[in-house]
């Protein structure tokens, strides 16, 4: 190990180097709080691509599997090192080098955090839509790694839909230009969106090309409704779909992720009911009242217990920031496991049945927050640290919840990835000869072996 970081240094500078124990042990993992990892050889931390692409030569030429690491925010373990791994961090490759506004496109380094990106182009009058909660920590790569999502993607779409180009460094160091500039291409295959989602198992990417919204002005009209079951909030989204209403954005809570966020920042959110459903329109004028009386009636069809349309908009930024919340207030409660399977909306109200079945099934206490507008569920379970018992049971009812999901026609990860935590479910659904095809393009760009072998899919 020590002759690898011998060699990083001899390649890119031993300031850009780490070896102490103590620093790589914050390095070496991600926020998946049940995900194995190990000890790095060395920590990397670039200034550009140049020494991106002397790392990689190295390790090609050593056989030494390396893995990059945006912010460390992810929750699947894809970011996670293993015993004599090296372990690229993208903290100083942070600029934003480009804004366009006539083309409405940004072109930025990997390290660039997706709320500073999004501050940076409204002073040009611009939007970056995907808005993961993780929003302002995360970075673009690690966005770009996982495609990742967030609450404005049920009616704008995720991080794949917004990347145009990028600049990467492939398996012996090599570096290209994929994707496009351009508002139209379809020049060759879609090599820049086949890295979008990969999990840093193809190669690393060190610039993007973001495509850009104009940014909205207008005030967003927030309908709220307490249910007093999963099943019935669950109802109310698919009868939001079925009446032709894409929302800007349409989020659940359950009783026990409120109360935890109450509890937290005493915000007085959990009396009303069961369950918690927040949707917006950002249509403009009396399209949006229009469009919100809609939801609003959706959801009283479905039997909520109190709905209104929201005409406090202080108050109704308060509602989304506790849907933001829901995940640290849980996370101090003890060890927390997240699932991240995607639904047909039909099958909601079914699926979210059985996540309740399933909990009292393993004796699992499971909090459920959910993208409900695309059917991005994500079942939250929470166990007291140090007991194994509950441990042992949460993971066995996280298999099953994956199983149930695949059954009523879902997908095992909608934003989070399957990093180690999602391999069985993901060999499931994709099924052998996919898996083969896979296997093919990792081999093809990746002869080496080297980006993150063992993740998303076990090697041959």
């Amino acid at each position: 190990m020590s002759g690898i970081a011998e060699r990083l240094r001899a390649a890119v500078g031993a300031e850009q180097v780490v070896t102490d124990p103590l620093v790589m042990e914050g390095y070496s993992h991600d926020e998946a709080e049940w995900a194995g990892h190990g000890r790095p050889a060395a920590v990397v931390r670039p200034r550009g691509t140049e020494d991106v692409s002397a790392v990689v030569r190295v390790c090609a030429e050593l056989g030494v599997p390396v893995v990059a690491r945006g912010a460390g925010t992810g929750l699947s373990g894809a970011a996670n090192a293993v015993d004599g791994w090296v372990v690229v961090s993208f903290e100083r490759m942070n600029r934003v080098l480009e804004v366009d506004p006539v083309q409405q496109t940004a072109t930025v380094q990997p390290g660039v955090v997706n709320g500073d990106l999004r501050a940076r182009v409204a002073r040009d009058g611009l939007w970056y839509p995907p808005d993961p909660a993780s929003a302002p920590w995360s970075t673009i790569g690690g966005n770009v790694a996982t495609n990742a999502g967030g609450l404005c993607c049920v009616k704008y779409g995720v991080t794949r839909d917004y990347v145009l180009g990028m600049e990467a460094v492939m398996g012996s160091g090599e570096v290209v230009r994929l994707g496009r500039t351009t508002a139209k291409g379809v020049t060759g295959y879609d090599l820049c969106g086949l890295m979008v989602g990969s999990e840093g198992t193809l190669g690393m990417v060190t610039e993007v090309t973001l495509r850009l919204l104009p940014l909205r002005t207008g005030t967003e009209h927030t309908v709220v409704g307490y249910f007093d079951s999963l099943v019935e909030a669950g109802r109310a989204v698919a009868a939001v779909s079925a009446a032709g209403v894409v929302p800007s954005a349409m989020e659940l809570i359950d009783r026990f992720c409120l109360q935890a966020v109450d509890s937290w920042k005493n915000m007085g959110l959990s009396a009303e009911g069961e369950v918690l459903l927040l949707a917006r329109s950002d249509l403009p004028g009396a399209a949006g009242e229009q469009e919100a009386d809609l939801v609003l009636e959706c959801f009283r069809a479905q039997g909520s217990v109190y709905a209104v349309r929201s005409t406090d908009q202080e108050e109704a930024e308060a509602l989304f920031e506790a849907r933001r919340l829901a995940y640290p207030a849980l996370e101090r409660l003890g060890p927390l496991l997240t699932e991240d399977m995607c639904l047909p909306k039909a099958k909601l109200p079914l699926m979210l049945e059985r996540i309740e079945q399933i909990g009292e099934r393993f004796q699992t206490r499971i909090g459920n927050v959910a993208h409900a507008g695309d059917g991005n569920l994500h079942p939250l379970f929470i166990v007291p640290a140090g007991d194994e018992g509950a441990k042992k049971r949460a993971q066995e009812a996280f298999e099953v919840i994956v199983d149930e999901a695949l059954a009523l026609g879902g997908t095992v990860t909608g934003e989070h990835g399957v990093g180690l935590l999602k391999m069985r479910g993901a060999a499931s659904e994709m099924g052998p000869q996919v898996l083969r095809m896979h296997r093919a393009v990792k081999d093809a760009l990746d002869p080496r072996g080297i980006f993150n072998p063992g993740k998303v899919f076990a090697a041959h």
